[in-house]
């Protein structure tokens, strides 16, 4: 009989947590709360059309699932915050709503700058706090993650307002991460390369655009959801327990050069 104490690998499942997921009617965001409900976890999803979360959370329930839907505009900050004093507290956020308004610089209007940053920064902003403060007061260790971009680490041609708002996502996040952890709270960024969604799949059947992602992405291929799923799912757990203030990248090899 070996003498030898093995270590035990910390659990990726989410028993027993309840996740909030924002922007969760389709792509990345239905992508994030099926993996949740799949690793254990009573999943809220939200989002500011009903019948995309009933039929998401309905999917994830005839699954197997545990899942309920909440309407949400969380650019209406008295009405998010209500929601999720109601709904809360939570164990996790995946803090996912965001847009994006691609132009050349001298196109952008101030229209589109208050569209983009205010759903990007600042929406994300008081969502991930409201969030924070039902963790503190419940005196739930939790994990929120942010849905950042490899944009938020780079530049890139027409995406000025976007780089913008994930640039300062990351930046909310590090300050996150040192406000939060004395409370046993952390926060991290997934930033992904371009995934294919039914969003954004238009815009690859521009060959010419496809060619110039594909260009950058060093293993070849569009992301797709799946790809977030396995590293929301760490961040999630208490396989992540000792990672706080910093940032995944699921960019296939864009930002290595």
């Amino acid at each position: 009989m070996s003498a030898v104490a093995l270590p035990t690998t910390p659990s990726f499942r989410l028993d027993g947590k309840k996740a909030l997921v924002t922007g969760a009617g389709r792509g990345l965001g239905m992508a994030a709360a099926a993996a949740l409900a799949q690793a254990g976890a009573e999943v809220v999803l939200a989002a500011r059309s009903r019948g995309e979360i009933d039929e998401a959370a309905a999917a994830i329930v005839a699954a197997g699932g545990k899942a309920s839907a909440i309407v949400l505009d969380v650019t209406d900050r008295a009405g998010m915050e209500a929601a999720v004093a109601m709904s809360g507290p939570f164990d996790i956020l995946f803090n996912n709503a965001g847009t994006n308004r691609p132009k050349p610089i001298w196109e952008v209007t101030e229209e589109d700058y208050d569209a983009v940053l205010d759903l990007n920064l600042k929406a994300s902003f008081f969502v991930a706090r409201a969030v924070a403060i039902g963790m503190r007061d419940a005196g739930i260790r939790g994990s929120i993650i942010h849905m950042s971009s490899q944009m938020g680490h780079v530049g890139g041609p027409n995406r000025s307002l976007y780089c913008a708002s994930k640039w300062g996502m990351e930046g909310i996040n590090k300050a996150f991460a040192l406000d939060l952890a004395p409370y046993g709270i952390r926060s991290n960024t997934i930033a992904p390369t371009f995934i294919e969604t039914p969003m954004t799949k238009p815009f690859f059947e521009n060959r010419a655009f496809l060619d110039s992602v594909l260009a950058k992405i060093k293993l070849g291929r569009l992301g797709q959801v799946e790809d977030i799923m396995g590293a929301l799912v760490f961040l999630a757990s208490d396989a992540s327990a000792l990672i706080t203030g910093t940032s995944i990248l699921v960019d296939g090899g864009w930002t290595a050069d």
